[in-house]
């Protein structure tokens, strides 16, 4: 049987992965490669890691069964509520296990790139927790849409520095923060914030958040008497909450995993972010995925009313698991997920973040039955897009 979870030890996902570095990071990425999994494996990080998980992120998040939801789609709908974490979505799971990476690998400088801002908010909290420097790279154009979340980073210590390259987006910041890696190689630390990246990152950052789905399998048998879900449904961009949200179910074959991106104005419109319908594959950021690319392997600029699945590419795990076929991959337009996060929160008195709305928009598609369970990765809140929706109301 495929194991979906596992990488090889090249860190491949089928034939998506792999470490494509400049010579400059060769040490650094190394490094953390020989002993990542040896530290998570130590019973003082796992302790001091669960603990935090518990006492300051505040997990387990509840699973919560949306019955005005529910009845509307005459199935059974829960939700994830991931959007209760400390800081307001699940990129908290993965910014306190790499902080404590950090610290054993004796860094003093730590610095991430961020899109929607909620990874940036989340290492900000982290640095701030154990006092570590702090600088987030962040596209200028989502420092204009997620205002919120820069100001957050601010009030926590952080320096923001506004990528101005490009489309002025996560890709662009994300080329920022490796290049600042590459000036600053001994003393610091990279918190990528998604399962991309070269290898041991995707493989890392999956595993931090897999408390997602091992708190999923708990609740449901808590709830229903089975662990399995018949559907869990996640979006995607780089695909950090979707992974974490599918880990313990990618081997279960009776579970069918939706994968959901981002159409933007359409697939074929030329402003898009579903990558798994319009990619091929290539090498960004230090990894081979699927990536949205021309002929002659240019990256063509992504677009996406979220700024979090505002990225040309997906992460490797997502990449393999679209081209076996084991998940399904979905898109839902700027349109679709504007409606479906004022549909949520009029029905179940909550508001999404525009991620996660992309999430909810593709219900309507998927045939449910009556006798299905089917868990959504509620992966973050809607404040930070505040100024988006009220543009809308």
């Amino acid at each position: 049987m495929i194991d979906y979870q596992q990488p090889s030890v090249q860190g491949y996902y089928g034939q998506f992965g792999g470490a494509y570095i400049p010579e400059m990071l060769h040490g650094n990425v190394e490094e953390l490669r020989q002993q990542y999994l040896s530290i998570m494996r130590e019973p003082s990080f796992i302790e001091e890691f669960e603990a935090l998980l518990k006492d300051y992120v505040g997990r387990p998040t509840p699973l919560f069964l949306a019955e005005r939801l529910s009845a509307e789609f005459n199935t059974t709908i829960y939700l994830k509520r991931e959007d209760l974490c400390h800081t307001g979505a699940h990129k908290i799971n993965n910014t306190i296990g790499q902080i404590l990476l950090a610290a054993r690998l004796g860094k003093t400088r730590i610095i991430a790139e961020t899109g929607a801002g909620q990874h940036g908010v989340a290492t900000a909290t982290v640095c701030a927790l154990k006092g570590l420097s702090c600088i987030v790279y962040m596209g200028e154009k989502d420092i204009e849409r997620q205002a919120p979340n820069v100001a957050r980073m601010k009030m926590l210590g952080a320096t923001v520095v506004p990528a101005t390259s490009g489309s002025k987006t996560l890709k662009d910041a994300t080329n920022e923060a490796i290049r600042d890696w590459i000036n600053h190689p001994n003393d610091t630390h990279y918190i990528i914030g998604s399962v991309v990246g070269p290898h041991p990152y995707p493989d890392m950052v999956a595993k931090f958040q897999s408390v997602i789905s091992k708190e999923i399998r708990i609740q449901l048998k808590e709830k229903t008497g089975s662990e399995l879900p018949t559907h869990v449904i996640a979006c995607v961009g780089g695909g950090s909450n979707a992974a974490g949200a599918f880990y313990h179910f990618l081997n279960e074959s009776l579970v069918k995993i939706i994968a959901v991106e981002a159409a933007g104005h359409g697939v074929n419109s030329g402003m898009s972010a579903a990558t798994s319908q319009l990619g091929k594959p290539g090498i960004l950021h230090g990894s081979k995925s699927l990536l949205m690319q021309t002929a002659d392997g240019q990256v063509v600029e992504p677009h996406s009313i979220s700024a979090g699945l505002d990225y040309p590419g997906i992460g490797p795990l997502h990449a393999n698991l679209f081209e076996s076929g084991r998940a399904t991959f979905l898109s839902a337009t700027d349109e679709e997920a504007l409606d479906a996060a004022f549909h949520i929160s009029k029905t179940e008195g909550i508001i999404p973040a525009l991620e996660t709305a992309h999430a909810f928009a593709v219900l309507g598609k998927l045939n449910l039955k009556k006798s299905d369970v089917v868990v959504i990765c509620l992966s973050g809140r809607g404040d930070k897009d505040l100024a988006t929706y009220m543009n809308y109301l």
